[in-house]
């Protein structure tokens, strides 16, 4: 599709479907959850609204471009810890060679350079369906992508990618816990698995993404909190907390929070989002 940006679609601020078309926000859904600590402290967004989150979607729009072909590709750390933090020092600290993430204008790509994929994947969560953009595809690479026509998504198909590319330790973040256990059967311990977007998780799907992830965000999840509560993770955060689950995982985790002078996660009060949701 080609215009001032395409069809995207985005689970986004308190599970909210939003619609974004040639620059213009078309639709927002209602959203599931009342209050997100990070939007509070981000943009002093103390009650999540339909018309808020159409504030906020219109403002990254004129801020970076999002989903138009104005899009701004590369940046630093926008949240102080974060899962495409995590992913960009450790891609800059050459502990990994590659990340599988999924973007706007883009669908499932395959990054090595840490501002790119911090450009990318910093403020946006929740990509549910998206339109090629020339800029975005100029700068990733159109060879490291799945599709420059219909800019998929899709995880298992990223991954392969990345793997036939040559890299021997690559990244993939993933929403669906079939994903997580078909990328650690294919791959083992080769490919650090990322849990993002978990608000959904099921029982049972909280348990394999635990099972197979090295690294989980908690989102707004009651079932992953609990199933994290049953494991001997690494904590870091009291807001939308982020899992180390594996050894790997923790280690990473910790890199970060040493790089911005924190540290994990001992108890105390919480600030998270509400409220949780229990499928």
């Amino acid at each position: 599709m080609t215009g001032k940006g395409g069809r995207h679609v985005f689970e986004a601020i308190g599970m909210t479907r939003v619609v974004i078309v040639d620059g213009e926000v078309v639709e927002v859904g209602e959203p599931e959850l009342e209050y997100c600590p990070l939007f509070r402290k981000l943009m002093d967004m103390g009650a999540i609204t339909p018309e808020k989150i159409c504030e906020n979607m219109e403002f990254r729009i004129r801020d970076f471009g999002f989903c138009t072909e104005n899009r701004v590709v590369r940046a630093g750390d926008y949240v102080t810890f974060g899962v495409s933090e995590i992913l960009s020092t450790a891609l800059e600290n050459g502990e990994l060679d590659a990340a599988v993430v999924a973007a706007d204008g883009c669908g499932t790509a395959v990054i090595t350079e840490p501002a790119l994929l911090q450009g990318m994947c910093g403020r946006i969560s929740g990509l549910v369906e998206t339109s090629p953009l020339q800029t975005v595809l100029d700068a990733v690479g159109r060879e490291n992508v799945l599709d420059v026509e219909t800019v998929p998504l899709d995880m298992v198909r990223g991954a392969e990618l990345a793997d036939s590319k040559g890299y021997a330790r690559f990244s993939v973040t993933v929403a669906s816990p079939k994903d997580a256990e078909t990328l650690r059967n294919r791959y083992g311990d080769r490919v650090l698995i990322v849990g993002v977007h978990t608000s959904h998780a099921t029982c049972d799907g909280a348990r394999t993404m635990f099972d197979n992830c090295d690294i989980i965000t908690a989102c707004a999840s009651e079932r992953i909190r609990k199933e994290a509560g049953r494991r001997d993770v690494l904590v870091a955060g009291n807001k939308v907390q982020i899992y180390g689950v594996t050894d790997r995982g923790k280690r990473l985790v910790l890199n970060k929070l040493k790089s911005i002078r924190k540290e994990p996660y001992a108890g105390g009060p919480k600030d998270e989002p509400r409220p949780l949701i229990s499928r």
